[in-house]
């Protein structure tokens, strides 16, 4: 590995550890730990019907949290 390749390797390894755009905005949200539970539920049934509870969790977290109003969400 070339000495260029290698500093491009630590520099990689280092943004990583920073919060993404999407990360960083789930978390102002107040409801990141339901989000994770409802992206876990899906990639392990990999059918959304089946993680009913998970997000009517998440909902009810955004509901609570207030994001319908600033997000100007709608029920269906």
């Amino acid at each position: 590995m070339s000495n260029s390749a290698q500093q491009q390797s630590s520099i990689d390894l280092e943004d990583d550890d920073e919060p993404s755009d999407w990360d960083k905005r789930i978390y102002s949200t107040g409801c990141h730990a339901e989000q994770d539970k409802m992206n876990d539920c899906y990639f392990v049934k990999k059918d959304w019907r089946a993680c009913s509870k998970e997000m009517e969790a998440f909902r009810e977290c955004w509901k609570r949290k207030g994001n319908d109003q600033r997000t100007e969400t709608k029920d269906n």
